[in-house]
C-alpha cells in the first residue's frame, strides 16, 4: 500500500514559522512517543537552528516505558531538552516549566546583567497532525492564561498567551506537516491516526500492525482477544502474511464481526485492532526505535 498525504498547507505554515521564528526564544516540539522520529518534521531543525529546544514525548503513557527512555537519551545527546508528557491527564506538564528555564538559562542570563529581570521567555508550540499540540496548548495554559496583545515589531494581528510571569506562547504556531519519502514513516503515521483513514486500505494497514506486534510485542494480540482463539486459527499457517490473516480472522470471531450469515467482517475487526492500538488497549508499544536499539522490525 502507498502511503501518502497531501501537505497543502505545508508552504503557507512553513511561511509562518519563518516569520514568527526571529520573534521567539524557544520552540517547543511535539512529537509521538509511540514514534519519536516519524512524528518529526526534518524542517523544524533547519527553521529552528539556533533557538533553544524542547522536544515533548506527548502521550508517553501509550508507549514502550523502555524505549521512552532510550529515546529520552538519543534527543538530549542532540542537545535538545526532554519531557515525557501526556497532554490529556496533564502528565509532566509540571516538568515543561523546569525545562523551559533550563533551556532557556543564557537567555535570561543575558537579559538579568543587562537589567530586565522581568521579561517572560516567548515560546513557539509545533508538531504534526495528531500528535496533541492544541492539547497541549489548552492544558498548558489552562483557564488562567491571557492574551497580552500585540508587542512592538509583532506582525499585526499576532496575539501572545501570558502563560504565566515568565512564559509567553504565539497562539498561531503553524502547524508543519512532514514530508516524508520511506513508506515506512507515512505507515507509521497510519498506525498513530495522523492520517485520514478514509483514503487507507483499514485491512492491510490492520496487516502490518499485526505482523509488527507478532515479532516485537508477542503476546499483546492474545492478551486482548483471547490466546486459545488466535493460537488455534494461526498455529497451522507458514509465513508472516498468512499468521496474520489467520491471527485477523481470529479477532473477527473473537469480537463476532460477522456479516450474513458466517462471512467474516474482516474490515470490522481491522478497524477494532487499530482502534484498541491506538487507545492503548493493547498495551504500551512503541513503533520505532532509537539508533542501535532495535528488536526485530
Amino acid at each position: 500500500m502507498n502511503y501518502q498525504w497531501y501537505p497543502g498547507h505545508m508552504t503557507k505554515a512553513k511561511r509562518m514559522m519563518q516569520e514568527n521564528i526571529k520573534l521567539i526564544d524557544l520552540v517547543i516540539e511535539l512529537v509521538d512517543a509511540r514514534v519519536p522520529s516519524s512524528s518529526r518534521n526534518p524542517d523544524i531543525d533547519e527553521l529552528a537552528k539556533n533557538k533553544s529546544r524542547i522536544l515533548l514525548l506527548n502521550k508517553f503513557d501509550l508507549a514502550d516505558e523502555e524505549y521512552n527512555k532510550k529515546w529520552s537519551n538519543y534527543f538530549k545527546e542532540k542537545g535538545m531538552y526532554v519531557v515525557e508528557t501526556d497532554s490529556r491527564s496533564k502528565a509532566g506538564m509540571k516538568n515543561i516549566q523546569k525545562a523551559v528555564q533550563e533551556a532557556c538559562r543564557e537567555k535570561i542570563e543575558r537579559n538579568r546583567k543587562r537589567g530586565i529581570v522581568n521579561r517572560p521567555v516567548r515560546a513557539m508550540v509545533v508538531g504534526i497532525p495528531n500528535v496533541g499540540k492544541s492539547t497541549f496548548i489548552n492544558s498548558f495554559a489552562g483557564k488562567a492564561c491571557t492574551k497580552t496583545g500585540n508587542k512592538p515589531g509583532v506582525t499585526k494581528g499576532k496575539q501572545w498567551i501570558r502563560l504565566n510571569k515568565g512564559l509567553e506562547l504565539l497562539d498561531t504556531p503553524g502547524i508543519l506537516w512532514p514530508k516524508f519519502e520511506e513508506q515506512s514513516v507515512g505507515m507509521r503515521l497510519a498506525f498513530i491516526g495522523s492520517m485520514n483513514d478514509d483514503i487507507l486500505n483499514i485491512d492491510e494497514l490492520a496487516l502490518e500492525l499485526i505482523r509488527f506486534l507478532e515479532k516485537n510485542y508477542p503476546g499483546a494480540l492474545a492478551g486482548r482477544y483471547g490466546e486459545d482463539l488466535l493460537k488455534r486459527n494461526a498455529e497451522e499457517t507458514d509465513g508472516q502474511t498468512e499468521k496474520a490473516l489467520a491471527l485477523l480472522k481470529g479477532i473477527c470471531i473473537n469480537r463476532g464481526c460477522y456479516l450474513k450469515g458466517e462471512e467474516l467482517d474482516m474490515p470490522r475487526a481491522a478497524s477494532i485492532v487499530l482502534d484498541d492500538f491506538r487507545n492503548g488497549k493493547l498495551g504500551r508499544i512503541t513503533l520505532e526505535f532509537p539508533d542501535n536499539t532495535q528488536p526485530n522490525s
